[in-house]
């Protein structure tokens, strides 16, 4: 502790300057401020400190995470997820997702991503790598050129994010999947490539179409066999009935998959209970082939075409989240 100030020379003090930021009203006076020892006057625990300014705010965050349907964006992590999952999507179509979700409901014209995101120095042929890329982020997010719900191309001029997008902080956000919210029910379910679980479901519909259409060839033996097993031509009515009812069905659904049309999970969930329905009717169709296959293959095969209508919800569900 220091009691006061010793003259050196007889004339020197010691000064203290103090370095803090000061601030305007005390810049004012001079830009630093000396404090002699003996302006203390007493001890150096007494001792007042000169006005300075208050401590510069640390900037707000930016926000770092874009929600937009299931889906979210991490900026700072280079991640796109579903429901918490991340999702496979490569470093440039993600910058150029990014780009799209800054500038959502606005054009982005197809000069703004080749300056953004192209160097001048790269040596790529521009147009096919941006609709590469944008294919790859419709791949991702299950989006359709003809029917978008986020990225929508405009002809000659360049693409617009369509969907609602939402901005948080990455210190405030939290993942979907460690969210108490009630999750949607694709959280349940892997990620298969969409181009996969499109072509499952369009074999699927072409197995029934390929039933229908074998089984209305051959009414004939329909009609034999619903004679010899009923007495009456009920097997016979039935079959008709619902081959004339699928088949516009199974079409339906076989050309909405094929040119990936976007509410397809929604149109499917609304016919789902009468496809159902249908398809339990045509797994028991083995058995009518009972003396030509046997007991056993016939039961098999029911059991298979009892899980198929299940199976092909699950697809939509996987190819057109909602």
């Amino acid at each position: 502790m220091y009691s006061g100030a010793r003259a050196r020379s007889g004339c020197e003090q010691h000064h203290f300057v103090t370095n803090l930021p000061t601030s305007p009203e005390c810049a004012s006076s001079g830009s630093r401020r000396a404090v002699t020892a003996s302006s203390l006057g007493g001890s150096f625990r007494d001792a007042k400190l000169p006005c300075v300014s208050a401590p510069v705010p640390l900037p707000k965050a930016s926000p770092a995470i874009a929600r937009f349907g299931v889906f979210e964006a991490d900026l700072e992590a280079r991640e796109l997820r579903k429901q918490g999952r991340r999702l496979r999507l490569q470093d440039q179509p993600f910058s150029v997702l990014v780009f799209l979700l800054q500038r959502a409901r606005n054009v982005v014209t197809r000069e703004e991503l080749r300056e953004k995101l192209w160097p001048a120095d790269t040596f790529v042929d521009f147009d096919h790598s941006l609709n590469t890329a944008v294919n790859k982020i419709r791949e991702v997010l299950g989006d359709s050129a003809s029917s978008p719900r986020f990225i929508e191309t405009l002809a000659r001029r360049g693409y617009r994010f369509v969907g609602e997008v939402q901005w948080e902080t990455s210190r405030l956000a939290k993942p979907a999947a460690a969210s108490s919210e009630p999750q949607h029910f694709e959280a349940d379910l892997p990620a298969p490539h969409r181009g996969l679980t499109r072509s499952l479901f369009g074999l699927i519909q072409l197995m029934y179409l390929v039933f229908y259409l074998e089984a209305l060839f051959h009414l004939q033996a329909v009609q034999s066999i619903s004679e010899q097993d009923t007495r009456t031509p009920a097997i016979l009515i039935v079959v008709l009935v619902t081959a004339a009812a699928g088949i516009p069905v199974r079409l339906y659904l076989l050309s909405a998959v094929g040119f990936d049309y976007a509410r397809l999970g929604e149109k499917f969930s609304k016919i789902f209970v009468a496809l159902l329905a249908l398809d339990e009717l045509w797994a028991i169709a083995p058995f009518l082939l009972i003396e030509r296959i046997g007991f056993g293959a016939a039961l098999a095969a029911t059991a298979a075409l009892l899980y198929v209508p299940f199976a092909e919800h699950t697809l939509v569900r996987m190819a057109y989240p909602r």
